[in-house]
């Protein structure tokens, strides 16, 4: 009962935490899509300025590898939970620093800038977030709760888009001119006061069992990325291509379809706010629920027919999201976000027991990470791109479809290797890679 009460801590730290992150996260994507264009790039025309908004988006999923190399080689060194703490405060600063900057108006070419440094440090804080708040969660829980606890912490991303899409709903009811003015700093400058709840937690957790146990049995890597590297590269690989569909349908639909619904579709800008608000209601429930099924049933089958389901129901989503009506506007996302919950719900937890426990938060890391910056950071410019090149959805929609195949065909040979606490903590490496 003990066990399970500090697990049961531990994964509500860890959403917490990963809660906070997501939401700083997520903030700037609505405000890239909404005022950075004006704020920032307003020496261009609509659709230049739009691009390079959400190209200062993308940037950040650029960083995430490096952010998930960096903290990752730390994270099998010292341990999760420092980790933990660094990245969030990383995360805090950057977010904080992006409510206080002056504007192109204010500075020049000086604020654009700024802004991408500090876009910069958000993507390594996140880089290095996401491994570590779910091999918390995973390596304290019971081998029979690990798929539930794994995907509770993926509901952080859900909580985080919630929360920001709340207070910019509540924001965007200010005037356009106040809303330009001063209103989108408020979402940036609320963060830091979440940040020192977030740490408050954070501190109190023990470390990670898993690695507690590699750290007992001499088994810590002096150097976790190059053995991650030069032995599982492969593993690597397809875990990369595997979260591709999930990157693109989720960004595609959560932060291209504010423009695409406003700026291509005429829409008001609040209502698919609320769209995408009611959405990730509807995953907060349906994440949590295939990750405890993944713990009854094959996790890695629930995870591929998820890479299927979204890889079908792009058309469907586009046809009822161009109708105008608000009815068929949400069914066509709950449609298309039951696959992305059945693939998102597993992921953390089969993810997490592709690498042994001395190189799993460098492994996890950089692999899930560059599939970040191939299906979630590109995928907004890429769907601009494609809509602006052939005035259609149509191609989109390919593009999401063509990104399932890849995914689907990544995950028929990504395999479970160290899924059982109980078995040997490592794999076995020469002498001169340990410490």
């Amino acid at each position: 009962m003990a066990h399970r009460s500090s697990s049961t801590r531990v994964v509500l730290a860890s959403l917490a935490g990963t809660t906070i992150e997501w939401y700083e996260f997520f903030i700037y994507g609505t405000a890239a899509v909404l005022v950075f264009d004006k704020l920032f790039f307003p020496s261009y025309d609509d659709f230049v300025g739009t691009l390079l908004s959400l190209s200062t988006f993308a940037l950040a999923f650029v960083a995430r590898p490096i952010g998930g190399a960096l903290f990752g080689h730390f994270g099998d060194r010292i341990g999760r939970k420092s980790m933990l703490v660094v990245t969030l405060c990383l995360m805090g600063g950057a977010t904080l620093c992006i409510g206080l900057l002056p504007t192109y108006d204010s500075i020049g070419a000086a604020a654009p800038i700024l802004l991408v440094l500090l876009r910069i440090v958000q993507g390594l804080s996140l880089g290095g977030e996401y491994g570590g708040a779910v091999l918390m969660s995973v390596e304290h829980a019971a081998r029979s709760r690990r798929g539930f606890f794994g995907a509770l912490v993926n509901t952080g991303a859900a909580w985080g888009l919630l929360l920001a899409n709340l207070v910019f709903l509540l924001t965007s009811q200010l005037s356009d001119e106040s809303f330009l003015t001063w209103g989108w700093r408020v979402p940036f400058l609320l963060s830091a006061i979440l940040v020192g709840l977030g740490l408050l937690i954070r501190l109190k957790l023990a470390e990670s069992p898993d690695f507690q146990q590699v750290k007992d049995s001499g088994e810590v890597r002096k150097a976790p990325l190059a053995e991650v590297l030069t032995k599982h590269w492969s593993r690597v690989l397809l875990m990369c291509l595997a979260y591709i569909p999930a990157g693109a349908t989720f960004y595609i639909a959560t932060v291209y379809s504010l423009s695409f619904g406003e700026k291509q579709l005429g829409m008001d800008r609040n209502m698919i706010l609320e769209l995408v608000l009611l959405v990730n209601v509807f995953t907060i429930v349906a994440i949590p629920f295939f990750g405890w099924l993944s713990d009854r049933v094959d996790r890695k089958k629930i995870f591929w027919i998820g890479i299927v389901g979204m890889a079908a129901l792009p058309y469907v989503w586009f046809s009822t999201f161009q109708s105008g009506s608000f009815g068929l506007m949400l069914l066509g996302f709950v449609l298309l976000f039951i696959p992305y919950a059945a693939n998102y719900g597993t992921m953390p937890t089969f993810f997490a027991h592709v690498f042994p426990p001395a190189v799993r938060y460098t492994g996890m890391s950089v692999g899930y990470t560059l599939g970040t910056v191939f299906g979630s950071g590109l995928a907004p410019i890429i769907a601009t791109w494609l809509f602006d090149s052939t005035g259609s959805w149509s191609a989109i929609a390919i593009y999401m479809t063509a990104a399932g195949v890849v995914g689907a065909v990544a995950t028929i040979f990504l395999t479970e290797r160290h899924a059982d606490p109980a078995t040997a903590a490592v794999d076995p490496a020469p002498e001169a890679g340990r410490v």
